[in-house]
């Protein structure tokens, strides 16, 4: 299970699917993406627990410190992490073959807040690691907060219709009560404003904010993820 904050919802869908509970894959250590780890681990005494070696004391009943080239295994399934700092210094994105789930570090159109990171930090967690996975990669990410990504999307890349297009989509999936998660790294392309920073729409967004500078990319995410958080 990856980033169990409860452990009575996850024993439940143990017991609905009739499944065995081997591992727990934490992204980070914020207690919402931890919380069930002591009642699962009590529960089952043999359970692997992965995190990134700096979040050492900080995720509960940890047994697994991974660092740069460690393999992540469970069953019959060897996948690999991705250290992505910027949300917290120790986030990681876990990756199986074309699925990643990415935690904190990329929602749908959005990224989370910098709370150990940089935005430098941030920028390359997700444009160049993240980035470079296929298009085609189903990314699970730890919070539903889609349509309020997209409306600050368009709040600074009004021009854009593909965000048109997936907050309409969106919009409808939540209000039949189904998740927006997974989205695909190819929509994140075409969706994601702190995966645009490039786009000369938001380029001008933004500089419209700081007029008499020319920014860079990073310095362009830098001043979206400030505008994000008082949105």
């Amino acid at each position: 299970v990856v980033d169990p904050s409860e452990a009575a919802p996850v024993q439940k869908a143990i017991e609905q699917q009739g499944v065995e509970l081997t591992t727990i894959l934490n992204t980070h250590h914020h207690w919402d993406h931890v919380g069930g780890n002591k009642e699962l681990k009590a529960k089952y005494p043999e359970l692997i627990i992965y995190g990134h070696e700096s979040d050492r004391g900080r995720i509960p009943e940890q047994t697994v410190f991974l660092k740069s080239g460690d393999e992540v295994c469970f069953g019959e399934q060897t996948g690999t992490f991705l250290h992505n700092p910027g949300h917290t210094s120790g986030a990681i994105t876990f990756v199986f073959g074309k699925t990643a789930f990415t935690g904190d570090t990329l929602f749908a159109a959005g990224c989370g807040r910098l709370f150990e990171g940089t935005p430098e930090q941030m920028h390359d967690s997700l444009n160049i690691q993240i980035g470079g996975l296929p298009d085609d990669t189903e990314l699970y990410f730890g919070h539903e907060y889609t349509v309020a990504n997209l409306h600050f999307a368009l709040s600074v890349e009004t021009g854009n219709m593909e965000i048109n297009k997936k907050l309409a989509a969106v919009t409808t999936l939540r209000s039949s009560g189904k998740f927006s998660t997974p989205t695909t790294l190819a929509e994140e392309r075409r969706t994601n404003p702190f995966m645009r920073c490039s786009s000369a729409e938001i380029c001008g967004t933004v500089t419209s904010k700081e007029p008499g500078h020319n920014l860079s990319e990073k310095e362009v995410f830098r001043t979206l993820r400030e505008l994000k958080n008082n949105f």
